[in-house]
């Protein structure tokens, strides 16, 4: 394996599949030949491209909740606040979903896109994994960042396409996976533009403006990329349209999930799980020969900061 294309991947079928599949549609005298302008890769982020366990964003939103919480006495009595400060996420939960929501919005509107892309990257660049201790840069998956720059080395461009907050992944994919920001599509605040005197600037109000997620994912695809893509990676059931859509294209396609597999070297789940449940997909994926990347025997290592460690 030394020197070959993907080795974390092993001896796997999925690799197999993978190169058989880029080798098809990248040779010019070939019946399967794709143009580069349409080799679309897209990619979910939480739970395909790193460990989704905690949700990172969850856990930059409940830091912002600690760090602003000075300004705020009254949360130390107030749901969910309360319960994000004494650590008590039963709590949390049990305020719902609009509780949950506006936690997002105090923690990640109210300033321009600049000072919010500022604040997720100062936290990032320090903020670890509560279990492994890793940096939460450092828990992606090295087998997928072998794939990414595999793909990118054979013409393709790759996005992702992930329920997390538009903003809050670009301040980062660039620097962690090599994707730019221009190809990085996700949920969405809405956003005003304002004068100011300091001059112009875009302001992130109170507001959700689009849910990247479940049928959302296709409908993000046509609106951003414009192109059906010809690869497709995802881990749960909020990704079986967007592999549907890109399974229903003309040409041969590859569409992927991610089965986590792994309770030693990661955490085993699926249809039960909340966040990444992953039943309608698994079922499909299985019935119509989808890669089903095992992640326990399928990948020789896991994440980056272990492949770095050896």
């Amino acid at each position: 394996m030394n020197g070959l294309p993907l080795p974390a991947w092993g001896l796997s079928k999925a690799r197999l599949q993978i190169l058989e599949f880029v080798t098809a549609v990248t040779a010019d005298d070939g019946p399967h030949y794709v143009v580069p302008a349409d080799r679309i890769a897209v990619f979910d982020n939480d739970g395909t491209l790193w460990s989704e366990r905690p949700v990172v964003q969850g856990a930059f939103t409940i830091d912002r909740i600690k760090a602003m919480a000075p300004d705020h006495p009254e949360w130390t009595a107030t749901q969910p606040y309360q319960g994000v400060l004494e650590g008590d996420f039963e709590a949390v939960a049990a305020s719902g979903d609009q509780a949950l929501g506006e936690l997002l919005m105090v923690t990640h509107t109210g300033i321009t896109t600049e000072e919010f892309t500022a604040l997720v990257g100062d936290w990032i660049a320090t903020a670890k994994h509560p279990t492994t201790g890793a940096l939460y840069t450092d828990m992606v998956y090295q087998p997928m960042l072998e794939l990414l720059a595999y793909l990118r080395a054979n013409d393709f461009a790759t996005y992702i396409v992930s329920g997390g907050e538009i903003v809050f992944m670009r301040a980062f994919a660039e620097e962690v996976y090599g994707i730019p920001p221009e190809q990085v599509i996700g949920s969405s605040i809405e956003t005003a533009y304002e004068m100011r005197e300091e001059g112009p600037a875009l302001v992130r109000q109170p507001a959700i403006d689009f849910v990247d997620d479940g049928p959302g994912k296709p409908v993000a695809i046509e609106h951003f990329i414009g192109r059906r893509p010809l690869i497709c990676f995802g881990n749960s059931d909020g990704d079986h349209e967007m592999l549907q859509w890109t399974a229903a294209g003309e040409c041969p396609r590859l569409m992927g999930l991610i089965h986590h597999t792994d309770g030693e070297r990661e955490w085993a789940y699926d249809k039960d799980a909340r966040p990444g449940g992953l039943e309608s997909a698994l079922t499909e994926a299985r019935e119509r020969d989808w890669i089903v990347v095992d992640m326990k025997n399928d990948w020789t290592v896991v994440h980056k900061y272990a492949a770095d460690a050896a």
